[in-house]
């Protein structure tokens, strides 16, 4: 069986195609915003080879992330009145609430926090903070990619990115403490 070409030369005049078929510029807004979720899904990915396998169960349960956050991406890659028409995978409640748990069940092992926390730590704890700031940029260019194009974001896409910056947040601070690794407290200079 022949193998196919990685370079399709149809991206060459500075257009891409959707789900649908229809062209748009690599600088459409929508373009954008998918691509930060591929960034977000390659910082998630170095993170966890920042991990060894005292994490194994944390590990799978980011990869069922970055397999959800290409499922958000295939539906950024389609206009919102054709997302149906194309049955691409959803994000569910039942994920967000899963997320949710993850987060509840990391964060009992935590101190209470009384102060800011700088980002860092440990190499592993510090590239999942990296993780965390994408997916809050990620979900800025959703808020702006509603408010100037009024097309609807894919279904709890908003809410993903809202709860995995959160999910990213608690991670980097159960891996320092796991790890040994300590937090180091924002001192404000005066």
């Amino acid at each position: 069986m022949k193998k196919s070409n990685i370079y399709t030369r149809t991206g060459d005049s500075g257009e891409t195609g959707l789900v649908s078929g229809n062209r748009v510029a690599k600088s459409d807004s929508r373009i954008d915003l998918y691509g930060d979720l591929d960034e977000l899904n390659s910082r998630i990915g170095y993170a966890c080879s920042l991990l060894d396998i005292n994490f194994a169960s944390e590990i799978n349960f980011l990869h069922t992330i970055q397999s959800a956050l290409f499922d958000l991406g295939s539906n950024m890659a389609c206009e919102a009145e054709n997302r149906h028409k194309y049955k691409l995978p959803q994000i569910t409640d039942h994920f967000i609430k899963v997320i949710e748990t993850e987060i509840d069940r990391m964060d009992q092992d935590l101190d209470a926090l009384k102060n800011f926390i700088l980002p860092g730590g440990c190499p592993a704890a510090a590239a999942f903070h990296l993780a965390r700031t994408s997916a809050r940029n990620a979900e800025r260019k959703m808020v702006y990619f509603e408010a100037t194009t009024k097309e609807t974001s894919p279904d709890l896409g908003l809410i993903l990115l809202n709860r995995l910056s959160d999910y990213f947040f608690v991670l980097a601070r159960y891996i320092n403490k796991r790890s040994g690794a300590e937090e180091i407290l924002w001192k404000p200079r005066t």
